[in-house]
């Protein structure tokens, strides 16, 4: 294949493998969770589970999770029949955000708090918004009145903390940075066990689509991120004995890339904003794999994973997948690249 429309074209995902319960809810740990493992030198594909990361990783590898927690960003105004959808703060009050359903200008929510959209946002069908008649800070209103994102493939309503994973702790993600979410404590723990060293950064995952077959453009939604002192430590200390940087997420990716293009020998602490648009050309300076979800035919992520794996060996992976009942999306299996 020659270009990212072939490989959108190439597959499509049926209804029963969207993952719209979390394995702890059907019964299982959670990480009980298949893993796709597709190496990137020869194009191999094997089945696993998560667990097997374990015996898959060597001493010395370096695993790094976001630890950015998932904010219940959206309000539903039954007053006005709108939801809300929160994709990226601009100030304390101000955001740019979906709105579903009336064309209103201003949105009746819950304390008499009303939200009035200013104009357009970065890219549409976004808007520019502002909370009046706060009383609390944002993100205590969105704690009280607000859920998280759910897309069409889950009818249930879980609770936030479904879609929280086990380390998250700083909170900002519009929707769960849901690589990391299988990993259970226990895991990390025999990871540590076997000399597989873990690390964390923070970036604040935004909104992944917009409804209609829209999805955002990354070049127009700068994220921010924080990578530790710590972590950048272990980076560098884990390329000189000859490990592996393993990313638990394309978010991850993005964080670390965008710190090797901008500070690559800085030791300290590292804070940024990033928009850096990753595809089948981007050298990766220090991430040498990936696990990730499976990502939907027309997902912006695919581009990304582009710069992991051929397109041929790509698009074997979906197939095989396909044909072996993997789930997708944030309750699904996963996808290891390495």
């Amino acid at each position: 294949m020659t270009n990212l429309a072939s490989l959108h074209e190439a597959f499509s995902l049926p209804a029963h493998l969207h993952a719209h319960t979390p394995a702890e809810h059907r019964g299982h740990d959670r990480s009980d969770v298949k893993l796709l493992h597709t190496e990137r030198k020869s194009g191999r594909i094997q089945d696993h589970t998560l667990t097997d990361l374990t015996e898959l990783l060597q001493p010395n590898d370096l695993l790094l999770f976001n630890r950015s927690r998932t904010i219940p960003a959206q309000l539903v105004s039954e007053t006005d029949n709108v939801t809300v959808r929160l994709a990226r703060q601009l100030t304390e009050t101000s955001w740019e955000a979906l709105i579903l359903g009336k064309d209103k200008t201003v949105v009746q929510l819950q304390d008499g708090v009303t939200l009035h959209v200013q104009g357009d946002g970065s890219e549409a069908p976004l808007k520019r918004v502002t909370f009046h008649g706060l009383h609390e800070p944002v993100l205590s209103f969105l704690h009280k009145y607000g859920e998280p994102i759910r897309y069409e493939y889950i009818n249930t309503p879980w609770s936030l903390e479904s879609y929280q994973t086990v380390f998250a702790s700083v909170p900002g993600s519009i929707e769960m940075p849901s690589a990391g979410r299988a990993f259970s404590w226990k895991l990390i723990h025999q990871l540590k066990q076997n000399h597989i060293q873990v690390g964390f950064l923070t970036l604040h995952a935004g909104i992944s689509y917009y409804e209609d077959n829209q999805w955002p453009d990354p070049l127009h939604h700068p994220e921010a991120y924080m990578i530790p002192a710590e972590t950048i430590t272990a980076i560098h200390e884990a390329k000189a004995r000859g490990g592996r940087i393993i990313a638990v997420g394309t978010t991850v990716v993005r964080a670390v890339e965008s710190y090797a293009k901008n500070k690559h020998s800085h030791q300290g602490a590292w804070k940024d904003t990033t928009n850096l648009f990753i595809q089948r050309e981007t050298p990766l300076q220090l991430v040498d794999g990936l696990l990730s979800g499976l990502h939907e035919p027309h997902s912006s992520h695919l581009e990304l994973l582009r710069a992991f794996l051929p397109d041929d060996a790509l698009l074997s992976s979906y197939q095989h997948a396909l044909q072996n009942n993997y789930l997708w999306h944030e309750f699904g299996d996963v996808h290891l690249m390495l």
